[in-house]
């Protein structure tokens, strides 16, 4: 089974939260793409509707949408997801994984894109202040 740490962003305010899915509910992530839209409740948030927008596995490989399926490929790219070129017209040959979710992914970030009807405050735990 696959454990993942969902950070959902908030397009609205601009903040975002981070999630731990583990068990059963992590499959429900496993075989989506990014785009796909999946119900809130998988993270704690009732009503909410959240669209995968990437990702990135254990070694800190990103997610890159115009690959597909679950492999790791070294693309020829001179700009986008994962790379940022110093000068115009550069390109490099980067590591990227495809656009599906696998159980090798740690991580997974997703935006709100339907909100339910109590804010997400609300719905977080509370957590006490350091002393």
């Amino acid at each position: 089974m696959a454990d993942f740490k969902l950070v959902v962003s908030d397009p609205k305010t601009g903040k975002a939260y981070k999630f731990d899915v583990t068990g059963a509910k992590s499959n429900k992530f496993v075989g989506k793409e990014i785009g796909s839209e999946i119900e809130g409740e998988t993270a704690g948030l009732p009503g909410y509707t959240l669209m995968i927008t990437g990702g990135s596995d254990k070694t800190g490989i990103p997610m890159r949408n115009d690959l597909p399926g679950q492999v790791r490929r070294k693309l020829l790219v001179a700009g986008g997801v994962g790379y940022d070129p110093k000068t115009q017209g550069i390109r490099r040959r980067k590591l990227f994984r495809g656009n599906e979710i696998s159980s090798e992914l740690v991580q997974i970030n997703a935006k709100i894109t339907a909100y339910g009807d109590k804010p997400i405050e609300e719905l977080l735990p509370k957590e006490e202040p350091k002393k």
